[in-house]
């Protein structure tokens, strides 16, 4: 198992950069950062952990942003976003971001997915809900044709263009691993198969369980006295709150 840390990245916190560099010194694997471009103020849609909603979920600071700070401060962790969520993503332009963040930290970019919770948020960018992860799997198909192809054409539902060219490539081959912040929808999960192909791991878990399940998990590896190596998850822990 491979640790990493998980950011809610909020401006009353501690600032990208500072955590990365401290992470990294600490042996961490990697850092990690969320994203919500916005909470809107007419939510409906009840926050799976349980209302009232977190306060750090209406600051969140944006991921690709932040983590290019964090990749200037440090040399070795990997970054990744925990989740990005596509569907609130133009795929053209989020391909770009994700490739340039690869290329200026030398590949260091662990591509963290999903569909998203917050039905009114991702209609506000002109998602509907009930089709978010059928567009998520075109976004991302589209996206590594970009990532992968000197011209690449994608026609789809969602998502069409024709011979488009954009540089700067990945820096990992074929490109950044796509992981999942959680399971398939139960429904689908060959095209989901098909969207997260192609990576060197799918198996990086960002997940944010509640504590005590993850004080349960930290107690049995030291009773045992080891520590399992098979698995290349990087699951982060809820942080504790900044005052």
């Amino acid at each position: 198992m491979r640790l990493g840390v998980f950011s809610y990245n909020v401006e009353y916190g501690a600032r990208p950069d500072e955590l990365a560099r401290a992470a990294e010194e600490r042996g961490f694997e990697s850092f990690w950062v969320g994203e919500h471009t916005h909470i809107p103020a007419a939510r409906q849609t009840p926050y799976p952990g349980g209302d009232p909603l977190p306060k750090p979920y209406y600051h969140m600071a944006d991921p690709f942003v932040s983590l290019m700070a964090a990749a200037a401060a440090t040399r070795t962790i990997k970054l990744g976003t925990g989740i990005c969520l596509v569907v609130e993503h133009d795929p053209i332009v989020l391909a770009k971001s994700v490739a340039t963040l690869d290329w200026l930290s030398s590949g260091r970019v662990l591509f963290g997915i999903g569909g998203g919770w917050n039905r009114e948020e991702m209609e506000h960018h002109g998602t509907p809900f009930t089709k978010r992860w059928r567009v998520l799997r075109e976004r991302v198909l589209a996206m590594k044709a970009l990532w992968t192809q000197e011209e690449a054409s994608f026609h789809g539902e969602f998502v069409n263009f024709d011979r488009a060219i954009s540089f700067p490539k990945p820096v990992q081959t074929p490109h950044p691993r796509s992981c999942s912040a959680g399971p398939p929808p139960r429904a689908a999960p060959a095209w989901w198969t098909t969207a997260t192909a192609g990576s060197r791991s799918t198996c990086c878990w960002t997940t944010c369980p509640p504590p005590s399940p993850i004080s349960g998990r930290r107690r049995r590896p030291r009773a045992a006295g080891r520590t399992s190596s098979r698995s290349r998850s990087s699951r982060s822990s809820r942080p504790r709150r900044t005052r």
